[in-house]
């Protein structure tokens, strides 16, 4: 990897230890429009400083019974990840990148080494390879971070413990406008590369909003991607068969989002899973479709979002798959995204008399969980397997599918936003346009995927 300025990367052995290196600056984007609460302008020039300690006992946790969420232990034993671990399969040797928005002090901003430290203490995880890439956004405060970059982070380091993350910065004008928005993700998708084989996207935006050129432009840079070996992996939506209100929208769209919905991307459904919690054994899921907790005024109910594209017509590998239409079918896969059953996050919340654990929530953790699978298949290669679609769906369609999945049958992604409702999809056996093909028993897809 070339060397530049602006790039600050920490490894820590222990809770005092810092490592910072030089790299080349380069990637963009981040949780965009996901979940970018708390996310201000960026300015300045990069600097580091020593990780903060793991702080003061907690006095918000969503383990506290009634729990509404999961540890990282019984999270990855529901998915079929602890056998894996136990066996070396940790992604040691693969970077994922995540793209996150810029921030600056706030309420709900957090230093991500303190948050990282503090995770990994309750959890008993290893130390994180953590990379921050500031030469696009120039942020005087690079560690900070907000809600969806802890999420993102965490949820890597959780199902891939031995990865490196590399979390590039980009300023907050990415969000201004559908054209700041695709030039901004367009950059990420072909700079992204540089920094490591695995590129996972939380940001949603619903395919109306681009022009035919800026929808264009993504999919060249994917095909980039996909000719670099590099797995893209994007969250579907958090709102059923509409896409996410942005930029002062009122009225909800039938439609799917990009990138999601470019055949290049791996797309991220949303589940609700049920699992054992002293165990960690599997019980069930179901499609994820709820109302935020509490609810959140004139937002509707949240839900996976998955239909059909209006701008790619249906790729090859979708070819012949029972329910799928002419055009490209959403989403591929799902993990666990309901705002009860998620795994457990840890941040600081902006005080450091404050800490939090939370459940990780929205399709916006199924794209990183995804990620974090595709880094132990890629371990498991011995290479990086770059564009998994094809190898995904042959796995799905062959004498193993329900070896390597979890079929979800129950529930839809019809979304509600009083006084409309946009009428989604059921969830049925095989893949549908809510959870795809389901979610893995990694055990046996992990395996399956670096040898297919």
């Amino acid at each position: 990897m070339a060397l530049g300025p602006m790039t600050v990367l920490w490894r820590r052995r222990s809770m005092e230890d810092i490592m910072i290196k030089q790299f080349l600056g380069a990637v963009t984007v981040a949780g965009l429009i996901a979940a970018c609460g708390g996310c201000g302008p960026a300015g300045g020039s990069a600097h580091a400083g020593r990780p903060a300690k793991a702080g003061p006992p907690l006095n918000s946790s969503c383990l506290v019974p009634p729990a509404t969420c999961y540890t990282p232990r019984v999270f990855r034993t529901a998915y079929g990840i602890s056998q894996l671990l136990e066996r070396g399969i940790d992604g040691r040797g693969q970077t994922v990148v995540m793209p996150e928005l810029a921030q600056q002090p706030a309420p709900d901003a957090s230093d991500i080494r303190q948050d990282m430290a503090r995770f990994d203490s309750l959890f008993n995880l290893p130390p994180a390879w953590l990379q921050v890439v500031n030469s696009l956004a120039g942020s005087a405060s690079p560690w900070l971070a907000g809600g969806e970059e802890v999420e993102d982070a965490e949820t890597v380091h959780a199902v891939a413990p031995g990865a490196a993350i590399s979390i590039v910065l980009i300023k907050l004008s990415a969000v201004n406008s559908p054209a700041d928005f695709a030039t901004a993700l367009t950059a990420f998708l072909r700079l992204g590369a540089t920094h490591g084989s695995v590129l996972s996207i939380s940001a949603t935006i619903g395919e109306h909003y681009l022009t035919p050129a800026e929808a264009a432009g993504l999919d060249a840079a994917l095909q980039a991607d996909r000719d670099h070996q590099v797995t893209v992996v994007a969250a579907s939506g958090d709102k059923g068969a509409a896409s996410d209100l942005h930029f002062g929208s009122t009225t909800p769209v039938k439609e799917v989002s990009l990138p999601a919905s470019d055949p290049l991307v791996l797309a991220a459904g949303g589940t609700s899973l049920t699992a054992n919690r002293a165990t960690g054994a599997y019980i069930g899921e179901t499609a994820w479709n709820t109302r935020p907790a509490p609810p959140e005024p004139g937002d509707g109910s949240s839900a996976s979002g998955g239909g059909f594209s209006h701008l790619f017509a249906r790729p090859g590998y979708q070819n012949g798959v029972p329910g799928a239409e002419a055009t490209r079918g959403v989403p591929d896969v799902a993990g666990d995204a309901a705002f009860d059953t998620g795994m457990a996050v840890a941040s600081a919340g902006g005080s450091a008399n404050q800490a939090i654990v939370r459940p990780a929530t929205g399709t916006s953790a199924a794209a990183p969980f995804w990620a974090g699978l595709v880094a132990l298949a890629d371990q498991f290669a011995h290479r990086h397997l770059g564009f998994i679609n094809p190898a995904v769906y042959r796995i799905a369609r062959g004498p193993l599918y329900h070896a390597a999945f979890h079929d979800i049958t129950t529930g839809g992604n019809t979304f509600v936003f009083p006084p409309t409702t946009v009428t989604g999809y059921p969830a049925g056996p095989g893949w549908d346009p809510v959870t795809g093909w389901g979610t893995p028993d990694a055990r046996v897809l992990v395996p399956l995927l670096a040898r297919s």
